[in-house]
């Protein structure tokens, strides 16, 4: 029998259900079957052309040394530029951390504001690994209950009625995952007052705020730089540049923050990925970024499919995203919890799905993600699936 001592902490954090269904969806792959993967949030198109060639490039035998752990100071630079020119926005470079992913973002952000006994307020529904990050440094989540009226999504009401004394952190993603749902512009400048004058951090995730609908002047949605120069937000290269191999992401910090990023960077990641950060330049391109806007076009296109399609098929769409590339369908119809309906799509249709179970506890039951980073015939596959699957419940 092993000795080996599994932590509290490990044993505490819940399965990632969206991978897991994912390594069930492989196994029916390696049996012979098409699965229609409508699971993870995973962009079809990979990197710009420009940021392939720029790996290759740099990938040519040259020593890959190591970086300065906040990153690459040329990429500092492109982010911060893409902040004034894309959301209008001005960001210091010395405040850009470049980080192994969004979810080393988040891990260095959390390690730096939080302390054992802390409760962070979160919505429900709300992505899972945010609040295992939070949970894994001590900190208590209160989980926020959140529903259609508004937009699934924290609001300041409801965070008013949530906060104790204990409160010291407030995390909000927009647009969300798994809603696909955008915080209104005037209710996300509140709730960074609100919770600023509280005392209390923001850690703002916006890794699909470049995937945001444009308004009717054209322009992206705002940075909640825009309105609290002291939150800590969260980026990544994993989304808008379907880079999400990569590894790669930012965080943009308040200055005071910075030298404890530093010293956390330098001891748990040493730095990012050195060619992954070089060949990241070419992002900025006007090339790449045209490219990256295309794309955007086309997920609204994708998104468009899906909604008309789930709506022939009878499953309703409480709240339309504006955003990211999820779709958030209410199962309760169908008789099935949405654990059930997930499993039974997979096992009878072959269309990967993500149960409300991986989001939180209001929607666990009733509530089904669907990924429209998958190619439109993929989709249209799926959606017929899903009909004929419903057919067979009636």
């Amino acid at each position: 029998m092993s000795t080996v001592r599994i932590s509290r902490r490990a044993q505490a954090v819940a399965p990632f259900y969206a991978m897991e269904f994912g390594k069930h969806a492989a196994a029916l792959e390696a049996e012979g079957h098409h699965v229609v993967r409508l699971n993870l949030g995973e962009p079809d198109f990979g990197a710009p052309p420009a940021v392939r060639e720029a790996m290759r490039e740099v990938m040519d035998g040259r020593p890959m040394a190591y970086t300065a752990a906040l990153g690459l100071p040329a990429l500092r630079q492109a982010i911060a530029r893409f902040y004034a020119d894309q959301h209008d926005v001005e960001v210091d470079p010395a405040r850009v951390v470049v980080t192994a992913g969004a979810s080393a973002a988040l891990v260095l952000a959390t390690a730096a504001l939080v302390d054992p006994g802390d409760r962070v307020l979160i919505a429900d529904p709300s992505y899972p690994c945010n609040r295992q990050i939070v949970e894994s440094f001590g900190a208590r989540v209160g989980l926020v209950p959140t529903t259609a009226a508004t937009r699934f999504q924290l609001d300041t009401a409801s965070v008013r009625a949530h906060w104790t004394d204990d409160t010291r952190g407030l995390m909000i993603a927009t647009p969300s995952n798994p809603t696909g749902t955008s915080v209104p512009a005037d209710e996300l400048a509140a709730l960074c007052e609100l919770a600023g004058e509280r005392g209390a951090w923001r850690i703002v995730d916006e890794i699909y705020l470049n995937l945001g609908d444009h308004d009717g002047r054209g322009r992206p949605p705002r940075s909640a730089l825009s309105y609290d120069p002291d939150a800590v937000v969260i980026n990544s290269f994993s989304k808008y540049f379907g880079m999400t191999g990569w590894r790669l992401g930012w965080c943009v910090v308040p200055e005071v923050l910075v030298p404890a990023m530093e010293r956390l960077a330098q001891n748990y990641f040493l730095c990012a990925s050195t060619p992954a950060q070089h060949a990241a330049l070419s992002c900025f391109t006007a090339e790449s970024l045209a490219v990256c806007e295309a794309r955007r076009v086309e997920f609204g296109e994708r998104r468009a499919l899906v909604l008309d399609g789930l709506e022939r098929v009878g499953l309703p769409v409480p709240v339309p995203p504006d955003g990211a590339f999820y779709v958030y369908f209410d199962v309760s119809g169908t008789g099935l919890t949405s654990w059930e309906f997930c499993e039974r799509a997979l096992r009878e249709a072959h269309v990967a799905l993500t149960p409300g179970r991986d989001f939180g506890v209001g929607t666990a039951d009733s509530h089904v993600r669907l990924s429209y980073a998958a190619s439109a015939g993929d989709l249209r596959e799926g959606i017929a699936r899903l009909g004929k699957f419903l057919d067979t419940l009636r």
